[in-house]
């Protein structure tokens, strides 16, 4: 882990309760942006975005002469927040190189926080510890673009929670195929709108089981310190990685309440070369201040 320093400037002070940090998760390996096969292969990009897919880099594909994640940095100042983290890996010179020298942001206090090897979710959480200072804070992806009402809302939130978006909705608001909306994580909640369990990879039976209402989790949260522990507890998944929604699921068994705060689309997901055109259609035109 390193907190490497930070830029921008830095905005008043958050409201007692209210988040005024976001943590980005920007260090996957994108292994599914490098890969050219199938539909994908058939993407048209231009050189520029030739160059982010086969690197993988995902955050930094040009959308319109700005990379994907000026947008996201965009949407969490737009939504209050105030500082924001980038979990990147020890080897982040293209991010770093932008964010310090070629466009600084003038809206929100950047910081680079590293996770040495890419090992999950609730791993990547270890690297926030120290630099959260026991406030609250969000996390989210950062090949995902939420919607600021979604953000905004849990930046006021009392306490953990995520946006619960609603499977139709998803799939008629956002750029997202149904078939990979079938694959998202279904939430079920309590009478009181609390997270009770999260089933990740549902499968094809227990998503059509599930209907075309089934609330699922986009991977955006609000947390507080007590997520960190579950982080450091929690085991690795079949997969072989650290996963935050199990680190959830931990937390919530020790006592945690995490509230499933209604939120509707769209959701922008750049997943694969596949999605390049259609994300960088909906973004055509679109002012971003970082």
């Amino acid at each position: 882990m390193e907190d490497d320093g930070a830029v921008g400037h830095r905005a008043h002070v958050s409201l007692p309760m209210r988040a005024a940090r976001a943590v980005v998760l920007a260090r996957g390996a994108g292994s599914r942006m490098k890969r050219a096969d199938g539909e994908a292969g058939l993407a048209v990009l231009n050189d520029a975005q030739q160059r982010a897919a086969d690197a993988g880099l995902k955050a930094m594909m040009p959308m319109g002469g700005r990379p994907f994640l000026d947008f996201v940095i965009g949407s969490l100042a737009d939504a209050g927040y105030t500082d924001v983290a980038l979990i990147v890996a020890p080897s982040h010179d293209e991010i770093r190189r932008y964010y310090t020298s070629d466009a600084p942001p003038q809206r929100v206090r950047l910081s680079f926080l590293i996770q040495q090897e890419a090992i999950g979710t609730a791993n990547a959480m270890l690297a926030v510890e120290p630099w959260a200072l026991d406030e609250p804070f969000i996390v989210l992806n950062a090949d995902n673009l939420y919607p600021v009402e979604a953000l905004r809302a849990l930046r006021v939130l009392e306490g953990p929670g995520l946006p619960a978006f609603e499977r139709e909705d998803l799939i008629a608001s956002s750029n997202i195929p149904a078939e990979r909306v079938a694959a998202f994580a279904i939430i079920e909640v309590d009478a009181s709108g609390c997270l009770t369990r999260i089933v990740e990879k549902p499968g094809a039976e227990a998503a059509a089981a599930a209907g075309p209402h089934a609330l699922l989790s986009m991977n955006c949260w609000r947390f507080d310190r007590r997520i960190f522990a579950a982080c450091r507890d929690v085991e690795r998944s079949p997969r072989g990685e650290f996963e935050l929604p199990l680190a959830v699921a931990l937390a919530i068994e020790r006592g945690m309440r995490v509230s499933a705060v209604p939120a509707r689309g769209p959701v922008l997901d750049l997943s694969s070369r596949s999605d390049v055109a259609e994300v960088a259609r909906r973004l055509a035109g679109v002012e971003v201040r970082t």
